[in-house]
């Protein structure tokens, strides 16, 4: 990948908004903000406020980091979204980098983890991602830096990837949602 190249980074994958702009090996801008649910609101105007500082349109970037998970489902959801839309748009690829990977990329020996609810963490065992009690899960564990900085993390794994097939949710466990109990309502044909 070029040395100039612009590598555009986010994440919504627990409660924040975070995003990179990576310029070969110069962080260009970096935000984030915490917040527990309105992601999908925020994203773009807080990636169009983040490009327009920098002064970097759309049509420069050439390509897409994506935070990928664990995390809330939702919020997984959103960014992953998002950057297979903006990907297919602009024409570049999208990579999804995974919270494990980036934690990782500063610290490759990290035995990373990830918060999960009611005394969970998020950990990869024997190349498997699982769900564990906090207390089963042993000592040494590495957790995300703080989001702007996971964003930029991202970015950075981005960068250095081969582009492949576009980004997917990494899901750890299966979605607690339940199927509605009410029956669907009746549709009347007009004949």
């Amino acid at each position: 990948m070029p040395s100039d190249a612009l590598v555009l980074a986010f994440d919504t994958s627990a409660a924040h908004c975070a995003a990179a702009l990576l310029s070969g090996d110069r962080i260009v801008a970096q935000r984030a903000e915490d917040m527990a649910r309105g992601q999908a609101e925020r994203l773009f105007p807080l990636l169009d406020d983040m490009l327009t500082e920098a002064g970097v349109a759309w049509a420069d970037l050439t390509r897409i980091g994506v935070g990928i998970g664990p995390g809330n489902f939702t919020g997984i959801r959103i960014s992953v979204s998002a950057a297979r839309g903006l990907a297919l748009s602009l024409g570049i690829p999208a990579i999804g980098v995974s919270t494990f990977d980036a934690i990782r990329h500063d610290q490759p020996q990290a035995r990373a983890a990830v918060p999960a609810p009611r005394d969970h963490v998020y950990l990869v065992q024997d190349g498997t991602p699982v769900l564990l009690p906090r207390d089963q899960a042993g000592p040494g564990l590495t957790f995300p830096p703080a989001p702007a900085d996971l964003a930029m993390a991202i970015a950075q794994v981005a960068a250095s990837a081969r582009p492949g097939p576009s980004p997917a949710p990494l899901y750890v466990r299966a979605a607690n949602a339940a199927p509605a109990r009410d029956a669907p309502p009746v549709i009347l044909d007009d004949a």
